[in-house]
């Protein structure tokens, strides 16, 4: 059985997508939100983010065809603004970071 065609995997990916999806709209409202609303979103976009790094490593671990494919066009996009995968997740990292720093300071 390939990779794509496992049912867990396919859920995974579409509620991965979806997720991800909401949350990029709502974060268009975060200047709106409380304090309390803001430290939400922040942990929810960290848990975002940790899904989507694991979900990447099965890709990178699967010996099939079609995950490598998948790795090899994140990676030639990725290298297109000049980061590696591994930029990408430290820089989502950093910016959410940077994120609760300021909400903190403004505690």
């Amino acid at each position: 059985m390939g990779f794509f065609d496992s049912e867990i995997v396919q859920q995974e990916a579409k509620q991965l997508f979806q997720d991800y999806q909401s949350l990029m709209q709502l974060g268009g409202s975060y200047g709106k939100f409380d304090r309390e609303g803001k430290k939400l979103y922040i942990e929810q976009m960290e848990t975002m983010m940790e899904r989507y790094r694991i979900f990447m490593k099965r890709f990178e671990l699967s010996d099939d065809f079609m995950a490598q494919m998948t790795v090899n066009q994140l990676q030639t996009q990725l290298n297109s603004f000049g980061i590696t995968p591994q930029q990408m997740f430290d820089q989502m990292h950093t910016t959410l970071e940077r994120m609760r720093s300021e909400l903190e300071a403004q505690a």
